[in-house]
């Protein structure tokens, strides 16, 4: 038997192993939550996007009216239209919430019918505040399930190496439709609507490579994610609900109402940020599992693309985007199109094509392998270093303080180098100066003001022929999506918007909302409990707090009773004093402080993988940690959110990620 042959044996068994055990014990469907499965079905599989459901957000089985609302239709004018049926609505439930149940009308009975038998008036009237329109997705679910034929026997492989089961392939048509090009307004991006600061965890995301975008990459780093999720929650469904609500929210609910107590948490966990999406996000994934395994029931006809095969090759030197292309004989436009990884900046030519970077085109496009074909790359143009950055182009979420963390310089430099007139403010698509570009010209009355080189993408080409995805595909958009296209390419999903005013986009979170306050992947409780006290995280001190209470440390150690210079220890709970910074603000200022820290070691630094290691006599986490493993004691404990760093005894199992140094882009 041929190598390739045994190989694949051992992959279709890794994959029966997956599933030997998936059933309902690993995603349970509680007999409660089947109306809200129904819902989710109907709305990927009955409800086109020129249409959607007006329906109550807390019971999904209460569906007022199917409401044309072409995709067409402006936004504003979406919103006039759901305010006018809300309020229709609105006064009906007034009505019969009064106790009005005898000689009704024909819509008064039949508004009434949608509810169960005895309802009563206080549930009628709260009903009045819980009328929302969900769009329908059932012609981009439709195109997902074709989309989804491209990867799926990759995202089998990754996550039965992960041991995370196959039915999870199932997420991204709720994320994303399977639309690589899928982009959200928190900044989530790919198949996995992955945001930045998680998805750095896993991958390379930077303003030469965003792995993210990359299906193949982004798969594995999801099957690492979920892994990650469930070694924390213990079961798939808050593994899953983490995905998107965070894993410090679903701890929480988890330890309010109890680890398997899912229609409780879904329910009545009222958690401040555990809004529609969050709620939902589970009962939306077993309605599309349910759609993914059968879609001819659904879908009847439809037919998957076939994967496409491809060469790949690990490029040992820096190299301009042209000259591979020329060596390959393929255009740029095609090189981007299955390169999706690699950003703006490659194809505008600031940016070579980085080493380590793995290329795949597919092998239809080649006319020898792919190691000749590179081969011809001439000599002057095979790099041992990268082209200094001169520019950054600001994208939707930056802040001044990142690009300065990500360019290793000081944000006072970047004010003085671009003229700013404040630190705070600063424009989507706006170019920022760098340190390597020099100090800008002075413009005098005779000569124009220099400006950054232009973004250009490589030109329109009709791709070659081959099993290759057609001229509309995603990937073909996906390196040039800008502020002016970018709504449009994204998939409507998920969102508890203001008003209900029609849905909002795939990827998005309620932990998140719009300023990303939560870290999604980060376990740690940052959140202030009823009784006004905190637990103390790595990485903080009494003035840290201080400085988010804008407070003296003193104001603390007076109601902690802490001597002076008595510090705080990780774990120990403390009592706070909101009178001069509201909790909202202090948890986002906590929130701020550590995703920065995390999003500075994660541009150096991806997590592979985890490694156990059981505690001997004598041995010491710190030492274990930061000696033996190199991994800091903040991300060890997200790792082992659970342990009492002080009562850790021989015998102890406990979990280290494996860190993989960042190449240099």
């Amino acid at each position: 038997m041929t190598s390739s042959f045994i190989r694949q044996i051992l992959i279709f068994l890794a994959l029966v192993a997956a599933n030997v055990a998936v059933g309902d014990d690993v995603f349970p469907r509680p007999a409660a939550l089947e109306r809200d499965i129904n819902f989710w079905v109907s709305i990927f599989t009955d409800y086109s996007t020129d249409e959607g459901a007006l329906h109550d957000n807390r019971n999904l089985a209460v569906v007022y009216e199917r409401l044309p609302m072409p995709e067409s239709v402006s936004r504003s004018e979406r919103n006039r239209r759901v305010k006018a049926r809300r309020r229709y609505y609105q006064n009906l439930l007034r009505t019969l919430a009064s106790g009005k149940r005898e000689n009704l009308t024909a819509e008064e009975a039949r508004v009434l019918a949608l509810w169960p038998e005895g309802v009563s008036n206080k549930t009628l009237n709260a009903a009045t505040g819980r009328i929302r329109f969900q769009h329908g997705l059932s012609d981009r679910f439709r195109e997902g399930l074709v989309r989804a034929g491209r990867w799926r026997d990759h995202i089998h492989r990754e996550f039965a190496k992960r041991g995370v089961p196959v039915e999870l392939s199932a997420l991204p048509h709720v994320e994303s439709s399977y639309n690589p090009a899928a982009r959200s307004h928190v900044g989530a991006s790919g198949i996995w609507q992955f945001t930045r600061s998680t998805g750095r965890r896993f991958m390379q995301v930077d303003h030469v490579l965003d792995e993210r975008n990359d299906p193949f990459l982004a798969t594995e780093a999801a099957a690492k994610l979920l892994a990650y999720n469930y070694s924390i929650t213990g079961n798939w469904p808050m593994a899953i609900t983490a995905y998107n609500h965070g894993l410090a929210g679903a701890r929480r609910a988890m330890r309010q109402f109890g680890d398997t107590e899912y229609t409780k948490i879904l329910r009545e966990y009222r958690g401040r940020t555990f809004g529609f999406a969050s709620r939902n996000f589970y009962v939306a994934f077993l309605a599309a599992m349910q759609v993914d395994q059968d879609p001819e029931k659904y879908f009847p006809g439809l037919v998957p693309d076939k994967p496409v095969s491809y060469a790949r090759f690990r490029l040992d030197a820096y190299v301009p985007a042209d000259a591979m292309a020329d060596a390959l004989g393929i255009s740029e436009r095609q090189l981007a199109r299955y390169n999706p990884a690699l950003q703006a900046t490659v194809w505008q030519g600031s940016k070579h094509l980085p080493k380590d970077f793995e290329i795949r085109v597919p092998v239809s496009l080649l006319d020898q392998a792919m190691e000749e074909l590179v081969a011809r790359v001439a000599p002057a143009d095979r790099h041992d270093r990268q082209l200094p950055d001169l520019y950054h182009t600001v994208a939707r979420g930056d802040t001044l303080s990142e690009i300065a963390d990500e360019y290793r310089t000081r944000v006072s430099t970047l004010v003085a180098l671009n003229g700013l007139s404040s630190r705070h403010r600063i424009r989507v698509g706006q170019q920022i100066r760098l340190p390597a570009a020099g100090p800008a010209p002075v413009v005098v009355a005779s000569a124009p003001q220099e400006a950054p080189p232009p973004a250009v993408a490589p030109p329109a080409e009709t791709p070659a022929a081959g099993p290759e995805p057609a001229a509309d595909a995603p990937e073909a958009v996906a390196m040039v999506v800008t502020e002016d296209t970018m709504e449009d390419t994204t998939a409507e999903m998920l969102v508890d918007v203001p008003e209900a005013d029609a849905v909002a986009i795939a990827g998005a979170t309620d932990a998140g909302g719009a300023g990303q306050s939560t870290i999604l992947s980060d376990p740690s409780d940052y959140s202030v409990a009823e009784d006004m006290t905190i637990e103390v995280q790595p990485l903080e001190t009494l003035g840290h707090y201080g400085d988010w209470l804008d407070l003296r440390t003193q104001r603390l150690r007076d109601i902690n009773g802490f001597a002076f210079r008595t510090p705080v220890e990780v774990g120990q709970r403390i009592r706070i004093d909101t009178s001069r910074v509201n909790i909202e603000d202090f948890e986002n200022r906590r929130n701020s402080y550590h995703r920065q820290q995390q999003d500075s070691f994660f541009r150096e630094h991806t997590i592979t993988g985890i490694r156990q290691h059981v505690v001997r006599s004598g041995e010491s986490v710190w030492i274990l940690s930061l000696r033996q493993y190199d991994v800091p004691l903040w991300l060890f404990r997200q790792y082992n959110p659970s342990l009492d760093l002080e009562r850790v005894r021989p015998g102890v199992k406990l979990n280290f990620p494996v860190l993989e140094r960042n190449s240099n882009s």
